[in-house]
């Protein structure tokens, strides 16, 4: 069990490792039209992981929207007649 714990360990810091080195290898590119073309990759790709998580987020949304609609709803009844 801690075999498989510390292999998964090593598998999620790989990744992490990996996913820096991308991010930091454009700074090692020496001509200037290929390191400005690999940050507008990067950007590219970051406005991606963006726009995705967005997404997600957005499917848990409606039930909170709901949520506050009604409150807002509860508040305008409110205002309309205190002690009808």
């Amino acid at each position: 069990m801690k075999f498989l714990q510390a292999l998964i360990l090593m598998v999620a810091l790989s990744g992490a490792t990996q996913s820096l080195a991308k991010v930091e290898q454009c700074r090692f590119i020496d001509a200037k039209p290929d390191r400005e073309a690999c940050y507008d990759r990067q950007s590219k790709a970051l406005a991606a992981k963006k726009a995705e998580a967005a997404a997600k987020q957005t499917t848990a949304d409606p039930l909170e929207r709901m949520k506050q609609d009604d409150e807002a709803l509860s508040r305008r009844l409110r205002s309309i007649c205190r002690g009808c």
